[in-house]
């Protein structure tokens, strides 16, 4: 198989998903849009935080990622493995199919893939293998799962948390490996936004549930700051506490601010809490303040290997940004935790 034909299975598999979504369907895929529809429903089913909108959203990104062109140039800076590894990839299951970049990357780079998947998103990344496999069936000996002991590989790809992370170095240390731990995102104000530009941020914040490392749970603001064009900015995504999951976790941690007597702020789906501590809880936006630039960078570089994305509408002197409501639009070239995969796949 080459490494034409491994890029356009997956150009024909980011096509399939836009023509689901469309409603354009081919009489000849016609099975695999009813496949898919059915697997929307028994995923929500399944995991509550997997809600169709969310599904929706999460594929659209993987065929904003397989755009031919985008594609191109990615699979450009690919070399050919002398001979195939098998490369073992334990994927998280925070939001739906958010492991198959990693699939993508090894499956392109010409290795084998030994998947063990999330026990919170056990079919999505399935479904999509047997794409792939449909469009080309040379892939089918170099895609396996694995549901007990992983054996039989090379190398590892594992994401989790920093708990869960230090038992993958203590299982696979000895093998080459990325080893993710937990990553968040923060966005930095300067007081000038504007009502639109703060309702963008809201995406950054609640796509997902704010359970993506891409998602912002934690702010800095000018000292002085006053939240209330925040809150108003933001009261278009109040229908996340509709989710019963988001609502127990706003309950809980609501209850909990009030017994301890921390002050908070709370619009009545979700709270503004002042906090030097990076991952907020669901349904909490922690927020912090600084007085000028330099301040806030001091505050922001030991933060840094912690940090996938950094969201603000203004330059900050050597703290790469991306603009408001842009964290849950990767590109194909953004890799977890900053951390090229096809490079860490030539060496092997």
């Amino acid at each position: 198989m080459t490494l034409k034909q491994r890029e356009q299975a997956f150009v024909q598999l980011g096509l399939f998903i836009n023509r689901h979504f469309s409603n354009q369907w081919l009489p000849k895929e016609e099975r695999f849009h009813n496949d898919l529809n059915k697997l929307t429903e028994i995923a929500y089913s399944y995991n509550g935080w997997f809600t169709p909108e969310s599904i929706q959203m999460a594929l659209k990104g993987l065929a904003f990622m397989l755009e031919e062109k985008s594609l191109h140039d990615f699979v450009s800076t690919i070399t050919e493995p002398e001979k195939p590894k098998t490369v073992a990839v334990i994927m998280a299951g925070n939001i739906p199919a958010v492991g198959f970049h990693d699939l993508l990357c090894v499956l392109l780079s010409g290795h084998h893939i030994l998947i063990k998947v999330s026990g919170d998103d056990p079919a999505l990344i399935p479904f999509l293998s047997g794409m792939v496999i449909y469009y080309e069936p040379a892939f089918a000996p170099a895609i396996n799962f694995s549901e007990g002991k992983l054996v039989n590989f090379d190398a590892v790809i594992a994401t989790g948390s920093d708990n869960t992370a230090k038992h993958f170095d203590y299982y696979f240390g000895k093998y080459p490996n990325i080893i993710r731990k937990n990553r968040s995102s923060i966005a930095v104000l300067n007081g000038k936004e504007t009502k639109e530009e703060l309702s963008r941020l809201g995406k950054d914040v609640f796509y997902y549930y704010g359970l993506g490392c891409r998602n912002v749970n934690k702010v800095y603001v000018p000292e002085g700051y006053k939240f209330d064009g925040l809150f108003e900015a933001l009261y278009e995504f109040k229908y996340v506490i509709d989710n019963k999951k988001y609502n127990n976790n706003y309950e809980y941690n609501r209850a909990i601010y009030l017994l301890d007597l921390v002050p908070f702020l709370d619009n009545n789906f979700f709270m503004i809490k002042e906090s030097a501590d990076l991952h907020a809880p669901t349904s909490v936006l922690f927020y912090e303040t600084y007085t000028n630039e330099e301040q806030l960078v001091e505050k922001i570089s030991p933060l840094m290997a912690n940090l996938q994305c950094i969201v603000a509408n203004f330059e900050i002197k050597g703290v790469k940004t991306i603009a408001l409501g842009c964290s849950q639009e990767p590109e194909i070239f953004d890799f977890a935790d900053n951390v090229n995969t096809l490079d860490f796949l030539k060496t092997l």
